[in-house]
């Protein structure tokens, strides 16, 4: 595969961008080729010109989300004190960007949907999902953090579905405050797994 040219590199990064933007406020099914070049000012000849079709430039779109989203976590993860700590800056930097980045948000719930044929093969309920959050309770379980008793794939199934539910949540109503449920989703992580809870 022959390397793109800075041009082709910038005019692809701008035809996701507004792939993002126009899945945000229009959904899949609306987010058409033909509507993507005309948000992008170019023709949908020149939108195939760099994507075959809706779907790859969706599934390009889906993964600058993901890779946008995980270098922000890993980078707050990668500061935490303890293995305890690393678990909250999970809970904090996943509801944190959620709310920075409500667009983002819906190209995921788009893209993962399940009532639209996008061809991303990741689910919102894999394995891949809850397996690296599991191996972080484990860890604070194992530095004794966290009480011996926890079971680290149950707590991670516990913590990514109550997220989940509160981003959902604050996508169909505007004022609903994810900063305070975030203190909310902690305030419950600790109760549960900490040997000593805080506060």
């Amino acid at each position: 595969m022959r390397q793109l040219t800075l041009t082709e590199q910038a005019r692809r990064a701008q035809l996701v961008n507004v792939t993002i933007d126009l899945i945000a406020i229009h959904g899949y099914a609306s987010c058409s080729l033909q509507r993507i070049a005309d948000a992008a000012g170019i023709t949908k000849a020149a939108v195939i010109y760099h994507f075959a079709s809706k779907n790859a430039v969706v599934r390009s779109a889906y993964e600058h989300v993901i890779a946008s989203l995980t270098a922000h976590m890993q980078e707050r993860i990668a500061l935490a004190a303890s293995p305890s700590d690393a678990v909250d800056a999970y809970v904090t930097s996943l509801m944190g960007y959620m709310a920075a980045h409500p667009s983002h948000v819906r190209v995921i719930t788009e893209s993962l949907g399940g009532h639209h044929d996008t061809g991303i093969e990741d689910s919102p309920h894999s394995a891949a999902r809850w397996k690296p959050l599991a191996a972080m309770i484990q860890a604070a379980v194992d530095d004794g953090g966290y009480r011996s008793d926890v079971d680290s794939r149950t707590l991670a199934l516990m913590l990514n579905g109550a997220i989940d539910a509160l981003v959902a949540e604050s996508l169909t109503d505007a004022a609903f405050d994810l900063a305070t449920a975030t203190t909310a989703v902690l305030t419950m992580l600790h109760r549960t797994a900490l040997k000593q809870p805080r506060g």
